[in-house]
């Protein structure tokens, strides 16, 4: 099957090859029919051009010597025009001589005979006109140029053609093969991953710089792929560490209760139900960001005041600061704020909620807002442990835990679900930290104007 397969993609880069090698050819020999036509349509109108003008001179030659014999006879009755036709068959012309009646006074044997175009001349003395010439070129003269002059050029036409049918079938084949070459790689690597070779990988491949920009973006694209799946395996391990508290702690409560090892009090209901309440939470989590990699949430935007948002999130959270001992410092000042209410409250109750997770006793967590600008900016800064300066890019991946998270509870959603909410409207989070010193996320969003 393998063997198969590879036969199979190896026929399809020497189809693509020689496709683009015929389209090469092809190109190359419509470019050579059309000069071929253009030259000869031109050269034809040139000839033509060049015999009508040739035969008007020559008429008008023939015209003075015939005026010439005229004034020395006194007349066309003795005239000697024998001199004049012998010029004519010497030069491939074809002669008629007329008097002012249109009766031929003389002419070349073969004028009857020959067809074409004629030229006219009128043969005038002292003034008055005694008779016409009339002029036609053979094709032994200049009339037979036109004829010569496209046969050459056909000849010519067709060897440059040949030739440059054979220089583009070789710059086709070797162009398509330096393109069909990283292009049959990387359907092979592709195949290799949908096969489940995650490891399959397209390397520096030496094509063009588009087909090089592609392979890169494709190793990219698998490198993120592989990233996302670790995230997903570490996902599953990490839920399945936070639950497995609260479920143990269930469990043995219920079974002391059912065992009649303690009794159904305020406090052992109490502690029964913060685990709920904490798988509850967990669970929340999971489902919003679900909503949000669906792109499933309905944002209705109205004008709000972030800094009234931002109070009442905070508001929520006083009694867990109160409780960790960490100071919540509010500066709020007017941010007005196209926004989904619930889910900027959802982002500001997610930013808290990071910065008192990592703010020690006696630290303190400072929210404000202002306006800068066309934006409303809310800021929340915290005297925490900081984030090292490698893991800082990373804090809005989903999933994603920092050394100092190792020892916290949460999915490692809070942050990237907020990233996402920022996007949704048309805003920004981002984050400067420095380790030991503590961590500042900024929210920015378009300022709303008018009522």
């Amino acid at each position: 099957m393998l063997g198969a397969r590879v036969l199979g993609e190896g026929h399809r880069g020497n189809t693509l090859g020689l496709r683009l090698a015929l389209a090469f050819l092809g190109v190359a020999l419509a470019a050579v029919a059309l000069f071929a036509v253009l030259t000869a349509v031109f050269s034809a109108v040139d000839v033509s051009s060049l015999a009508s003008r040739q035969r008007n001179e020559l008429a008008n030659a023939f015209a003075v010597a015939a005026g010439s014999v005229w004034q020395q006879n006194r007349g066309w009755a003795n005239a000697d025009l024998a001199p004049v036709r012998s010029v004519a068959d010497q030069t491939g012309v074809q002669l008629q001589v007329r008097d002012t009646a249109g009766q031929t006074v003389a002419a070349t044997l073969g004028f009857a005979a020959t067809t074409g175009p004629t030229a006219s001349a009128p043969v005038v003395v002292h003034g008055r006109q005694e008779g016409s010439v009339l002029v036609r070129l053979t094709a032994s003269g200049l009339g037979g140029a036109d004829t010569v002059l496209q046969t050459a050029l056909l000849r010519a036409i067709a060897g440059t053609a040949g030739l440059a049918a054979l220089l583009a079938l070789v710059t086709g084949l070797g162009l398509s093969r330096r393109i069909t070459r990283p292009v049959a790689r990387l359907i092979s690597v592709t195949r290799a991953m949908a096969g489940g070779d995650r490891s399959a990988r397209a390397g520096q491949v030496k094509a063009p710089a588009e087909l090089r920009e592609l392979a890169a973006a494709f190793d990219h694209m698998a490198d993120t792929l592989d990233y996302e799946d670790k995230i997903r395996r570490n996902l599953v391990a990490s839920v399945t560490h936070e639950l497995r508290t609260p479920v143990a702690v269930l469990q043995a409560g219920h079974e002391a209760l059912l065992d009649g090892i303690t009794e159904p009090g305020p406090e052992e209901l109490g502690s029964l139900r913060d685990e709920v309440l904490r798988l509850a939470r967990m669970l929340d989590d999971l489902q919003t960001m679900a909503a949000a990699d669906a792109a499933v949430l309905q944002l209705t935007r109205e004008r709000h005041d972030l800094a009234g948002i931002a109070g009442s999130a905070a508001d929520s959270l006083v009694r867990r600061f109160e409780s960790a001992e960490v100071t919540l410092n509010r500066q709020l000042a007017p941010a007005p704020v196209l926004a989904d209410e619930r889910w900027m409250h959802q982002v500001v109750t997610n930013l808290l909620g990071n910065a008192l997770k990592f703010t020690p006793p006696d630290g303190t967590v400072t929210i404000l807002t202002r306006q800068d600008g066309p934006h409303s900016v809310l800021e929340v800064a915290d005297t925490g442990v900081g984030i090292p300066a490698d893991e800082l890019p990373r804090i809005f991946d989903r999933f994603w835990r920092g050394q100092a998270a190792a020892q916290t509870s949460g999915s490692g959603i809070g942050l990237a679900i907020a990233a996402e909410l920022a996007s949704a409207h048309g805003g920004t989070l981002t984050a400067t930290s420095e380790p030991g010193e503590g961590t500042r996320l900024t929210l920015t969003l378009p300022r709303a104007d008018g009522p």
